[in-house]
Order: C-alpha cells, then structure tokens, then sequence
C-alpha cells in the first residue's frame, strides 16, 4: 500500500479538556476505558494524562468555573446506558430485518409452489 503524503491529522487539547478526563477517569467505580470511549481518544492517550497530572504537568485552570464531577459521572453512566441502548436496537433491528426476509421468501415460495400445481 503506498504512503500518503498528506501528514496525519493531530488533535491538540486543552488543558482543562486534559484535566478533566483525568479527573472523570480517576472517579470510583470509572474506568479508563469507558472515559476514553466516551471522549472519543485513545486509552493510552488518557493513562498518559493521568500520569501528567500525578507529575504536575497538567493542572486544572482553578480560576475557570468547574462543573461539578458528580455531573459528569451522571453524564458518563448515562452516555453508557444509551450507548447499550443502541447496541440492543442494532441487534433488534437486524433480527427484524432476518424474520422479514424469511416472510417473503417462504411467501414467495408458496406462490411458486401454488403455480406450479396449477400447471
């Protein structure tokens, strides 16, 4: 496969952005993972964060307004729950899709075959 010559595209955060996921991720009962899916990076770019931030080298803006991180976790289960949700309805919709295509070819089938006793 050829290379591209265009460069990759890199994302730049801020640190409140930073400071955040790492707050959010170091919450009881939240795991990584789940906070890095959420906000759509890299598991590792996040453990990278957190590392950081035990070092120093991220710190949150203490003179901006913090939304409280109890919000947030609400917001993470919930974003959670509706991401099962769709996952569920996926799966629901692909077997409606299969029990539909089984109506019409066993409809189809008895019109074949009600033709063929007519012959």
């Amino acid at each position: 496969m050829p290379k591209s010559n265009q460069p990759r595209k890199t994302w730049k955060y801020s640190e409140e952005f930073k400071s955040k996921a790492v707050q959010l991720s170091m919450m009881s009962g939240v795991q990584v993972k789940a906070v890095a899916e959420t906000l759509d990076i890299h598991p590792f770019m996040l453990s990278r964060w957190r590392k950081e931030y035990r070092e120093g080298k991220i710190m949150a803006d203490k003179r901006k307004k913090v939304v409280s991180l109890a919000k947030d976790k609400v917001e993470l289960d919930k974003v959670k729950s509706l991401q099962k949700e769709v996952a569920r309805l996926k799966q629901e919709n692909e077997l409606l899709k299969k029990w539909q295509r089984f109506l019409a070819e066993k409809h189809q089938n008895a019109i074949n075959s009600s033709k063929e006793t007519d012959n």
